[in-house]
């Protein structure tokens, strides 16, 4: 039995131990009372009031909402209650793994399983109540956290990434030679991290597995990256011909298609061929900002550390023009008007996930502490809402009003006044509520 076979089997089996015990249960109501409601749109904390949650939707918005007899009370005392925060780019499986546990041919399905659910616990514990995943082995654990048997964030699956031979996306270790020469998938392929798909038919195969498997929306590699061998951060990756199939292939499904690209030859390619979202994008120009902003394609950005001395030398090098144009490409973007969202990217370091939420504070550089709330919550949900009927959840989120999804965090403290506090979730997120049920209570 295949590696990912065995994985899928162990994650739907998993046993409801992992989970912890949510409340309120559906069509039930929880009542926050005296909290000020940060209001998104506007980076305005609101006055005193009481806000209603009926099963998993916000219900009432107000002072003197009378709850039902048998409704849950949380005193806020003038806290704030604030959306979920969101991470567009985050890897589920990949940032809980090293990459040589994860690729060692001795890896167990069941350890890995294990590992992967409870770093998924702890990232709904650090407040991210909804994830965009981009790219990777997901559909099982997702299908695992929305049966609940597993505790973690709403997933928005991408499914294996999309890649061109010897693109960002070729994760084959160096004795492992081409499946359509040789016959053999690859480890990386048969585990659902990626598909290796050249040509228009390939890729339409792969995209279309994908959505076949529930992806709500598509990653395809269209340029060189830091973190693989063979492609150079130069390297242009796919024909207009194969990502407009890939593009066609989502919008027949009314999703639409993500890329990992840096270079404006690579950026540009990828929106003539209709692509709605940039991941990365740090090596891009004036001229071609402005073509984003124009036709309304998405930069989904990351704010990356300068490189340690703990880092392989290779990848060291390979990021240092992606770490000097970050400055320069963020404040050009703003400045274009691009449609911006925000998303770790972390990889096989899960140590880093601790900084999750303090990684928001890079963004300081270039936003205010109102345009940063509004980025991590009602803008990322935005680019949620962009697949459409592919989207796995219906109702809006990112925003605390009458008619929302119940993804709640309620703040010891005024994240406006003092972005700090939403660094250290343990201390300062008093509750956290997904779905309408409580996954938190320090109150």
């Amino acid at each position: 039995m295949s590696l990912m076979r065995r994985w899928s089997i162990v994650l739907l089996l998993l046993p409801a131990a992992l989970a912890h015990a949510q409340t309120p249960a559906s069509g039930s109501e929880l009542l926050f009372r005296e909290v000020r409601v940060l209001d998104t749109a506007r980076g305005v904390l609101g006055p005193s009031t009481d806000v209603l949650v009926r099963g998993n939707r916000i219900a009432a918005i107000g002072d003197g909402v009378q709850p039902s007899a048998s409704a849950r009370v949380i005193e806020g005392r003038g806290r704030t209650l604030m959306p979920g925060l969101i991470d567009v780019h985050w890897h589920s499986t990949f940032t809980a793994l090293p990459q040589a546990d994860l690729l060692a041919p001795d890896a167990s399905p069941e350890k890995l399983t294990a590992i992967v659910a409870a770093e998924s616990q702890r990232t709904l514990l650090r407040g991210f109540t909804s994830v965009r995943d981009a790219g990777g082995p997901i559909f099982e654990l997702k299908a695992a956290i929305d049966a609940g048997k597993v505790q973690g964030p709403r997933i928005w699956p991408s499914g294996a990434f999309i890649s061109q031979t010897a693109g960002h996306g070729d994760m084959r270790q160096p004795h492992e030679r081409s499946r359509r020469f040789f016959g053999k998938p690859s480890m990386a392929e048969e585990m659902g991290a990626t598909f290796i798909a050249d040509g228009r038919d390939e890729v339409l195969t792969a995209v279309r597995e994908n959505l076949r498997m529930g992806a709500s929306q598509i990653k395809l590699m269209a340029g060189g990256g830091t973190s693989s061998a063979y492609d150079p951060i130069d390297v242009t990756q796919y024909t207009f011909d194969e990502l407009r199939a890939a593009v066609e292939a989502a919008e027949d499904w009314g999703t639409y298609v993500m890329v990992h690209a840096y270079t404006a030859r690579a950026v540009r390619r990828a929106i003539e061929a209709g692509v709605k979202c940039i991941e990365h994008g740090q090596l891009l120009d004036e001229e071609t900002l402005a073509l984003m902003a124009e036709r309304g394609v998405w930069l989904s950005t990351q704010t990356l550390r300068p490189s340690t001395e703990a880092l392989d030398p290779l990848r060291r090098e390979k990021r240092k023009p992606v770490i000097e144009g970050q400055a320069r490409t963020i404040a050009l973007a703003k400045r274009a008007g691009v449609r911006m969202a925000w998303g770790t990217d972390f990889l096989f370091e899960p140590a880093l996930n601790t900084e999750q939420n303090a990684f928001i504070l890079l963004l300081r550089e270039w936003f205010t502490p109102a345009e940063i709330l509004r980025m991590v919550t009602r803008d990322n949900a935005d680019l949620l809402a962009l697949s459409g009927l592919r989207s796995p959840y219906e109702g809006r989120l990112g925003v605390v009003e009458e008619g929302a999804l119940a993804d709640l965090l309620l703040v010891d403290g005024d994240p406006l006044q003092d972005l700090d506090v939403i660094a250290d979730p343990a201390r300062n997120f008093a509750v956290i509520v997904k779905d309408g049920r409580i996954v938190k209570d320090a109150d």
